[in-house]
């Protein structure tokens, strides 16, 4: 096995082997990019169906109106409560371990919110959320794992092909929808959340490819810090993407309610958050081309402008398509603010995984800020 860092010592609980530096393991270089690409599209297959669900179905069990949304908010506080965890088992015990311990709290949450759904239960619906949440909260880490090592636009390339991977899941989302609602006419919802069970039980499989301790494949960290990260250098990019996560959040909650309201039918919001789902990775894959062409601070910048943009375009509206389009145009802008923000956080180092995990967290509390905000604007935008 290969050790990720020259300096790395044997401990409790970790296997290393003291290969020279530079030898490669026979697979990592071809396996490594597949399996995070793979993998980061499959949870956001999963996040996708949750998502297409969580608003909706809060409405219908919700005991009053303003709990509407705390399933939603159930789901982020535990992908806010995973980020620390997620962050230091991977530096533990590898990416094998620690994403199949992501994948199967989210097994779990998508059978305990299929429960739920059927027994119209609203408690176990948020437990069910909070366990689909801690898979989430693994799963951004990913996108971290192939930002680390390599040259600027090594890291760009490398993170725009996985964050653009969440695309193709995206477009995959609505497909599973239909299914389930020709399989279940009178609801879709109990059938969506096992789909997201039954996508996670394929992120558990796609981890045991990875070798067992170790890090290997693109995005181990190959080079030693030539010195410690500087704290405030993350401290720019934390607060631009956490404003980008609240708007984003506060703006996607509200949509559904919104529309509703107007009259726009069930099908035409799902439609409407399938392809705000495919902009928010979409943009993934020419990430790595305005970076060199804007640079990472304006790209971010730009991201967040975007999401300013989707709240003027949401305002007062009631047709669909401009519903449609404000999501869109919102995710846009959150995806880029994400994927600049990721990569800002590597420009003047390898940050520690206090660092990540803190830099998540941040996020995660942002779009828990945006959810309580959610209500304000319900049930319009005006």
């Amino acid at each position: 096995m290969k050790a990720f860092l020259p300096d790395v010592v044997a401990r409790a609980g970790r296997m290393v082997c003291f290969c020279p530096p530079g030898v490669p393991v026979e697979g990592a270089e071809r396996r490594g990019p597949v399996l995070l690409a793979a993998g980061f599209a499959l949870s956001v297959l999963s996040q996708t169906l949750t998502l297409g669900i969580l608003p909706l179905a809060g409405l219908l069990l919700a005991p009053r109106p303003a709990l509407a949304t705390l399933p939603y908010m159930a789901m982020l506080i535990g992908a806010a409560i995973a980020t620390f965890p997620a962050s230091f088992l991977l530096d533990a015990f590898g990416r094998r371990a620690s994403f199949a311990l992501g994948a199967s709290h989210g097994i779990a949450g998508g059978l305990v919110l299929a429960w739920a759904l059927t027994a119209n239960a609203f408690v176990p619906f948020c437990l069910g959320a909070f366990w689909l949440g801690i898979a989430q909260g693994f799963g951004l880490f990913y996108r971290h794992e192939a930002a680390m090592g390599g040259g600027v636009v090594g890291r760009a390339t490398m993170l725009g092909v996985v964050f653009g991977s969440g695309a193709l899941a995206g477009l995959a989302g609505p497909s599973i929808l239909a299914l389930g609602a020709s399989l279940s006419p009178s609801s879709i919802f109990a059938p969506a959340a096992l789909a997201a069970s039954a996508v996670q039980v394929l992120v558990l499989a796609l981890a045991m490819f990875w070798s067992p301790f170790t890090n290997e494949g693109a995005g181990a960290r190959t080079v030693p810090d030539s010195a410690p990260y500087d704290l405030r250098e993350a401290l720019a990019p934390t607060i631009l993407a956490a404003a980008a996560w609240f708007g984003m959040t506060a703006l996607m909650l509200a949509a559904p309610s919104a529309m509703v309201a107007c009259g726009i039918p069930t099908s035409g919001v799902i439609g409407a958050l399938a392809w705000h789902v495919v902009a928010m990775y979409a943009p993934g894959f020419g990430i790595a081309a305005l970076a060199r062409t804007l640079g990472l601070r304006s790209v971010a910048v730009l991201g967040l402008a975007m999401v300013v943009g989707a709240r003027l375009l949401l305002g007062g509206t009631t047709e669909a398509s401009i519903f449609t389009l404000g999501l869109v145009v919102l995710a846009v802008g959150w995806s880029l603010a994400t994927a600049a923000s990721t990569l800002w956080l590597q420009a003047f180092g390898t940050p520690s995984r206090w660092v990540l995990a803190l830099h998540d967290a941040c996020l995660l509390a942002a779009a828990l800020a945006g959810a309580l905000a959610a209500g304000t604007l319900q049930p319009g935008f005006g």
